[in-house]
């Protein structure tokens, strides 16, 4: 069977939705499980279109809250795919939002999300193959890379972390921190 081969640039998806009274915290700030849960709806729209099948969400990366995102600004998620293995794809998204009188927009937050394919039956099914054409999707699919292999070196260490190390524990008493167990 011949692979199938796609760019980032056929997977690229934006949303933009308004913030309203109902997505805030008591602060008056947008919710970031609001921002979180849009996340996770442009990682899924963005992989099931590059794959063509149904996609979950698998592991998501770090997100750093930069900005807070206030009521009534336009907030703007682009996502694409940055990096594909078997099943699974890393999936880029960056979020911003705009002052829609000011036209000030602001970097929010940006995260990876690996989503993985999925056939009827919920079995792990193959992705098509990545063709780069730019640098800058070079330099992504790298970035990309460079975290599954960073991940893979923690998870390695996390293995072999012993929390009742005597240098753990002396860590621990010289934090001025009480054990009572």
């Amino acid at each position: 069977m011949d692979k199938i081969y796609k760019t980032p640039k056929s997977s690229r998806i934006t949303i933009s939705e308004l913030m309203l009274p109902s997505h805030s915290n008591f602060s008056g700030k947008i919710h970031g499980g609001y921002i979180l849960s849009l996340m996770d709806q442009i990682a899924f729209a963005c992989a099931s279109k590059f794959s063509g099948t149904y996609c979950v969400t698998a592991s998501v990366d770090t997100v750093d809250f930069l900005n807070p995102i206030e009521i009534g600004e336009l907030v703007t998620l682009k996502a694409s795919v940055n990096y594909v293995g078997n099943s699974s794809m890393v999936i880029g998204i960056r979020v911003t939002a705009e002052n829609i009188q000011t036209r000030k927009i602001k970097h929010c937050n940006s995260s990876y999300f690996t989503m993985v394919a999925k056939d009827d039956a919920g079995k792990n099914v193959s992705v098509p193959r990545l063709t780069l054409t730019t640098a800058e999707e070079v330099r992504r699919f790298c970035d990309s890379l460079r975290r599954i292999r960073s991940k893979k070196e923690h998870k390695e260490q996390e293995e072999l972390f012993d929390h009742t190390s005597l240098d753990m524990l002396q860590e621990i008493q010289n934090m001025d921190i009480k054990i009572h167990l």
